[in-house]
């Protein structure tokens, strides 16, 4: 890959900043290190705004990316409540806007490769476990995430049809419930770890009660995210099939919310009172993926125990705190 240049579409988010910080600590020339003639282009949303075809064209014309990686999207924090149908035609819209401009985009631009990141909410709600990367299509996703999931599911709909149609190397990639450094912590719109870290810090901060909500017993894999980054990197050097793949730890590495809880307390020394409200809903109680594909493929994959990265978050978000995104004003 001499002579390349990855744009990361998103590139100031979770996700993206994973990645910088791969290529940039990882030994160079290493399969996940920077390897010589490489550059990476880490654009925000403010250098373009991606439902936009001519800035599209702008962003991909500014930087002439022979690969991409596309991790932008409109999420859920923008809109507190899903019920509305607006909140809903808007994620659906607009995702299919900045999917749809990259995808054309890359093709017009000649990327020699293009991965694009989908979610497991793409999948059935009425699914058998555990999820496999054939299962996608089987089903309508759950209500409520109506339109982003169907946005998303769209962009292996049209991988396959740029692959079949212009033999384009486009693909995607599957996440599980990722974490870490850089995370939105926001307490109204954050997911589950990033909103308990919050949380237990403003009760010891405060010396208040640090509640959890729901019973505690639902079952989660959460991936690190800068093991998720270099799976990305594997992907974009490795991986050369249309078909998506799922990016997750095993399914024997389930962690229970309770699980978090308790490791959040002890990475954030929280001493005060610390209880679960059962009165408030759990949620689904599990929904396993499997990791079968990923680990055949690069002949295994060593995660980072799940404690450890949790204090790398910790530490990072008590260190960051004034900057982090946390929905301060």
């Amino acid at each position: 890959m001499s002579n390349t240049v990855v744009l990361i579409t998103g590139g100031s988010g979770l996700v993206g900043q994973a990645i910088r910080h791969v290529i940039e600590t990882e030994p160079e020339g290493s399969r996940f290190g920077k390897k010589p003639g490489e550059t990476w282009i880490f654009a925000s949303s403010s250098e373009g705004d991606l439902r936009d075809p001519a800035q599209t064209r702008q962003l991909f014309e500014k930087y002439k990316p022979t690969h991409v990686i596309h991790l932008a999207a409109l999420v859920g924090g923008l809109f507190k409540n899903m019920k509305y149908k607006a909140s809903r035609l808007t994620f659906l819209r607009d995702n299919i806007l900045i999917n749809d401009n990259v995808l054309q985009t890359s093709y017009e631009r000649k990327a020699q490769k293009l991965i694009s990141c989908l979610s497991t909410c793409v999948f059935p709600d009425k699914v058998e476990y555990p999820l496999d990367e054939h299962k996608i299509h089987s089903g309508p996703p759950h209500e409520s995430n109506f339109g982003y999931a169907h946005a998303k599911r769209m962009v292996d709909v049209q991988n396959h049809a740029y692959k079949e149609e212009f033999g384009c190397n486009f693909t995607s990639a599957i996440p599980t419930n990722v974490f870490g450094p850089h995370d939105n912590f926001d307490l109204e719109d954050s997911h589950v770890i990033p909103g308990l870290i919050h949380k237990c810090y403003l009760a010891k901060k405060n010396n208040t009660p640090f509640v959890v909500s729901g019973t505690g017993k639902p079952l989660r894999q959460f991936i690190f995210s800068w093991d998720l980054a270099k799976l990305f990197i594997w992907m974009l050097r490795e991986y050369d099939d249309v078909e998506p793949v799922i990016l997750s730890v095993g399914e024997d590495e389930e962690v229970s919310i309770k699980e978090v809880a308790d490791a959040i307390v002890k990475a954030v020394n929280f001493r005060g009172d610390y209880t679960f409200d059962t009165s408030r809903a759990d949620g689904q109680f599990r929904k396993p993926a499997s990791n079968k594909k990923l680990l055949t493929l690069m002949n295994g994959f060593e995660f980072t125990p799940f404690e450890k990265a949790l204090d790398i978050t910790v530490d990072w978000f008590l260190k960051n705190y004034d900057t982090a995104r946390t929905g301060k004003v």
